[in-house]
């Protein structure tokens, strides 16, 4: 053992010295400062190593520059010593690119200096191909990196994509280098093995040596195979939180672009695609389970909270990675790009056919205004004027679209016109949801009224019934007390249905607890249904008002609406599968459901205010309506329960052309989407 760790030593220091301390990582320095992503500002280079003199970055800064006027995309470099929250250089730099924005024509190169690893962050719907940016890396960038070449590796990746654009491979035609070049990496490579071989003895000397006293796990413990071991809890509960959020809205923006496909090409063609969403969705039911268990009243010890909030993250990863499997395969069903002409026709007439029924949204609510309370109508009173938006946003996208196809840019018209595809149908989804809410505030009338029949004929049973201890008599005057209170929620032109047939539920509640007795089997058993139909109506009412409200604004919701929200349904599904066997057992299903959804509008509701409160009272016009309304991907917020996702605001593609800015629409797949696999070490 002792010779080896010696060779090993040797052949570090060999290493490091034929390349002229590029490799100094191999030896003994200080430890690498650690960081987060970073805010790209005005310079295309930002050298957070110091690794280049201010000459080279004013260079580079002026050749990247360069790229976007001849080639039409744009290129960021960064350096920092190490990559971290994530970790991962896959990660750091979609992270990264994000946060600032960062279109589909637009690339991101990451490269930490200390931690020797590197990645070209693109968009999967940009012009350079997945297979392009993998010759960039593997073919320029990681030779450059290998032989210390820190500006060198900016301009090979600068002349990749640009020859990529160009319709090369980005490559360099050869994967290998030169003969000094193809020495020296195996000094690398062999210097990593040797690196790898001190570590590993070690860490399993330390093992054997530091177990503590009574065991404590021994070695190979949990503690040391856990990746997130070193995160705190906090930090963890924050990353569950906005990987729920993410994957809801891939799973969203994948089943919208489901639905389009469908249309397009039928339910044959998409039998694989809903396979794969239907078990995204599995794993997403799972993992918002999970969160409500962390969200409810009962306290939950810290290990708990660590391994719950691991398994969502863990789901999270495995649903994203469902949708990711089959992005390209969908990519290839669509082809939007070969089609654009004859999808730009079908979603123009789609928007004009959504657009047609606006007027008639807007008398709906008009007419709803007239007989309901403001609070009752607080989940639709914007619908119209946020429908007007998506709609507007969609047109010029689809004006858009036409100059790119005139151009002859089929790939940029595909953008536009996804967005627009999107936009229309929020608009579609944004104005029947008026209707909606109007036919189950109808029904709660009508509910509201049968129960309220119901409950006198109770109080008129309980009332002769003897009470020769006082205890009816309190009941009684408390439930005629609610029930006035109903009928009052029920007249004049500001009624609150919703709110009556909760108030007159608890009532019933409270008088069948003491008439019951007076009843046989079957007749209390033909109540409980009854009670569960008034009941379920109720809730299915508030879960779909949830739902949409939710979904046509999820760019601003965080994950406990959103979980609020699962669990509704799932509590929702449970009761309707317990209503025709055990109607007693579906009723607090039933109930769980309806009170759910409740808070889940509320807490939606919230976020929302938040964010028009963040955005400036809701300005921003169409391209804020579009981010609200998760159209735009990268947008404003942050999944971590109600705060922002995503990261930054770019200027939109609303003019046509090349993009100007960080926001793209959204596509069938998950988090991985945004690229592909790629980078290394060097």
């Amino acid at each position: 053992m002792r010779l080896r760790m010696r060779l090993a030593l040797a052949l570090t220091t060999a290493a490091a010295l034929v390349l002229g301390g590029s490799v100094a990582l191999f030896g003994a320095a200080a430890p690498a400062s650690a960081t987060d992503p970073v805010t790209l500002a005005g310079s295309r280079v930002l050298d957070v190593s110091d690794v280049l003199s201010d000459a080279q970055e004013g260079e580079l800064d002026t050749s990247l520059r360069s790229l976007s006027s001849t080639s039409g995309v744009d290129l960021w470099v960064t350096y920092v010593p190490t990559f971290t929250n994530p970790s991962a250089s896959d990660a750091w730099a979609n992270d990264t690119a994000q946060r600032n924005g960062l279109g589909p024509n637009q690339y991101l190169l990451a490269v930490s200096t200390d931690g020797r690893q590197f990645y070209l962050s693109g968009d999967s719907s940009g012009p350079v191909s997945e297979d392009q940016l993998g010759a960039i890396e593997q073919q320029r960038i990681q030779p450059a990196l290998a032989s210390g070449d820190w500006a060198g590796a900016a301009t090979a990746a600068r002349d990749g994509l640009a020859d990529a654009v160009s319709g090369g491979s980005g490559g360099t035609g050869s994967a290998g280098g030169s003969g000094v070049w193809g020495v020296l990496l195996v000094l690398v490579l062999l210097a990593v093995a040797a690196l790898v071989v001190v570590i590993v003895v070690r860490s399993r000397r330390k093992t054997r040596t530091a177990v503590p006293a009574g065991g404590g796990g021994g070695p190979g413990g949990a503690a040391d195979a856990d990746p997130l071991a070193g995160v705190s809890t906090e930090e963890l509960g924050r990353r569950a939180a906005s990987a729920l959020v993410a994957t809801d809205d891939a799973i969203k923006t994948s089943e919208q672009e489901l639905g389009f496909a469908r249309a397009q090409f039928g339910d044959a063609a998409a039998v694989e695609f809903e396979t794969a969403l239907a078990h995204a969705k599995e794993d997403l039911d799972k993992a918002f389970a999970l969160k409500q268990q962390l969200d409810d009243r009962t306290p939950d010890a810290e290990a708990d909270t660590r391994a719950w909030n691991a398994q969502i993250i863990d789901l999270c990863t495995h649903a994203n990675g469902e949708l990711d499997e089959k992005a390209r395969a969908f990519d290839d069903l669509r082809r939007l790009e070969q089609n654009a002409p004859e999808a730009l026709a079908r979603t123009r007439a789609e928007h004009d056919a959504v657009a047609a029924r606006q007027g008639a949204a807007a008398a709906s609510l008009s007419a709803l205004q007239r007989s309901y309370a403001p609070e009752a109508l607080a989940t639709v009173v914007d619908d119209p004027a946020q429908a007007a938006e998506r709609l507007q946003f969609a047109d010029e996208h689809l004006a858009a679209a036409e100059r790119e196809i005139a151009a002859g840019d089929g790939a940029s018209a595909a953008v536009e016109i996804r967005s627009a595809e999107a936009a229309v149908a929020q608009a579609d989804q944004l104005q029947k949801a008026i209707d909606k809410l109007g036919a189950d505030l109808a029904r709660g009338e009508t509910d509201a009224a049968a129960l309220t029949a119901d409950i006198e004929q109770d109080l008129a049973a309980a009332a002769a019934l003897p009470d020769p201890d006082g205890r009816l008599a309190p009941v009684i005057a408390a439930t005629r007390q609610q029930v006035d209170a109903a009928k009052a929620l029920l007249s004049g032109d500001a009624k609150r249905p919703l709110v009556a047939l909760d108030s007159l539920t608890q009532a019933n509640a409270q008088i069948d607890a003491l008439v019951s007795g007076a009843r046989d089997a079957q007749a209390q058993a033909q109540r409980q249904g009854a009670q569960l139909n008034l009941l379920l109506n109720q809730a299915q009412g508030q879960v779909s008002a949830a739902e949409d409200y939710i979904t046509s604004r999820r760019g601003a919701i965080g994950a406990p609406a959103r979980t609020r929200l699962a669990e509704a349904g799932a509590s929702l599904v449970q009761a309707r599968q317990l209503q025709q066997t055990d109607p007693a057992q579906a009723l607090p299903y039933a109930q769980r459901a309806n009170d759910l959804a409740a808070q889940a509008i509320q807490l939606a509701q919230n976020d929302v205010g938040a964010f028009s409160g963040s955005s400036g009272g809701g300005g921003g016009g169409n391209m804020m309506g579009a981010v609200l309304g998760g159209i735009l991907i990268n947008s404003l917020l942050n999944g971590g329960g109600g705060g922002r996702s995503g990261g930054g605001f770019g200027g939109g593609r609303s003019g046509g052309g090349r993009s100007g800015g960080g926001m793209s629409p959204g596509s069938f797949g998950g988090g991985g989407t945004r690229s592909r696999r790629g980078g290394g070490r060097f």
